[in-house]
């Protein structure tokens, strides 16, 4: 997985003319830089230098002890290992590489370009001064965004993968779910099939799942609580296994059928076809080269114009190793998005679709697909939620 990777950094090096990109960490485990799953596949210990060159040269740069695990991982061409001190070493290196460019892990805009702290950025600083580097530093943040979002074969598949376990355990709470029931049982159910089948949650499990049942449940994000399931609730729930290392995240939603009742209540269909033809409208404008707040523009500006009011998140997010993957996202112009809503969709990136809106005196309505840009288009990688999820 890592050598795929590294294979595309070195093609996004060449695209963007950067000469070198340098993600430069220590003790990685406790502070972890997101990069290194991607591209080294372990952690180190003390300062490393995990570089890689738009000629095609890969150079590690690590402590004594780090050797034979870096070594094992088969990622980078070129280990050179230091025992008092890696200034020698990396001085040597960037003399040797001799950059015009260079990119380093820190960025305004992507949090997963932003891994590199101000104590180790200051060090970096006065090595590459001792080196007589007088080119010109950047943000990595180009190059990571599209490392992430350019899901190889094997990343795909492994998407599919988790996307097919979230999938079923989704019909199998279907056929658990009881009114009177709280939210924490049903968490408690789909945590153990999680558990069950030797999966991860696609984040923490406090919050994953994240159940919201009636009119008075907490907003996105919030853990499960004791709040009961009641015949009338609209009952949403998110939820992501994590398979091999990559995520899905799934939304569902179900209504709770009162007695004498066969059907959902017009205001219930109402909220969930507009949430569907929004998921819809959305998919349908998909395609390469367009910006992420143009496809938020759809979803927002069809719920809109349907009388429900505008909801406080992106419209999708990209998914890979993490739930919220790559730098670029379906997002509105809002300051808390930064630059990334002007960022263009590419093909391989894989994004979620997740609208939602509240039905008054029921609950809300959400659903969220996850679909992978094509070439010409979108193909959806989920089985979209068409109907409402009835259980009397």
């Amino acid at each position: 997985m890592q050598k795929e990777k590294i294979k595309q950094a070195i093609e996004i090096l060449e695209e963007l003319n950067i000469d070198l990109w340098i993600t430069f960490v220590r003790e990685s485990e406790t502070i972890h830089d997101p990069c290194l799953d991607m591209i080294v596949g372990t952690n180190c210990t003390w300062q490393s230098a995990f570089m890689v060159s738009r000629n095609g040269k890969t150079i590690a740069i690590i402590g004594s002890l780090d050797k034979e695990r870096i070594k094992n991982t088969g990622v980078f061409d070129d280990i050179r290992v230091y025992v008092s001190g890696i200034g020698e070493s990396l001085i040597s290196a960037i003399r040797e590489l001799n950059p015009k460019e260079i990119a380093i892990n820190t960025s305004i805009n992507d949090h997963m370009s932003d891994g590199l702290t101000h104590g180790m950025y200051e060090t970096l600083m006065e090595y590459l001064s001792k080196a007589e580097f007088d080119g010109k530093m950047l943000s990595s943040e180009k190059i990571i965004s599209a490392l992430r979002g350019r899901k190889s074969v094997t990343e795909l598949e492994r998407i599919k993968a988790s996307i097919a376990a979230t999938e079923e355990i989704y019909s199998r709470v279907s056929t658990f779910m009881k009114p009177g029931m709280s939210e924490k049982n049903v968490a408690d159910f789909i945590l153990d099939c999680v558990y069950k089948q030797n999966l991860e949650t696609s984040w923490e499990e406090n919050s994953c799942p994240a159940v919201f049942t009636g009119p008075f449940s907490a907003g996105a994000h919030a853990d499960p609580t004791a709040r009961t399931i009641e015949k009338g609730h609209v009952l949403n729930i998110d939820f992501g296994a994590k398979k091999d290392g990559y995520c899905s995240d799934i939304q569902r939603t179900w209504y709770f059928l009162r007695d004498g009742e066969k059907e959902a209540p017009e205001p219930v269909m109402r909220g969930f076809n507009t949430i569907i033809e929004s998921v819809q409208k959305t998919a349908e404008a998909i395609c390469p080269g367009k910006m992420g707040c143009e496809i938020d523009d759809v979803a927002r500006n069809y719920i809109l114009s349907r009388g429900y009011p505008e909801f406080q998140h992106g419209t999708g997010h990209q998914v890979g190793r993490s739930t919220h993957d790559g730098a670029g996202g379906l997002s509105p112009r809002w300051e808390r998005y930064g630059e990334t809503p002007f960022y263009r969709l590419e093909e391989g990136q894989v994004y979620t679709i997740e609208p939602r809106l509240p039905i008054d005196g029921y609950g809300v309505a959400t659903v969220e697909e996850m679909i992978v840009v094509t070439k010409n288009g979108f193909e959806w990688l989920s089985h979209p939620q068409k109907e409402i999820l009835l259980i009397g």
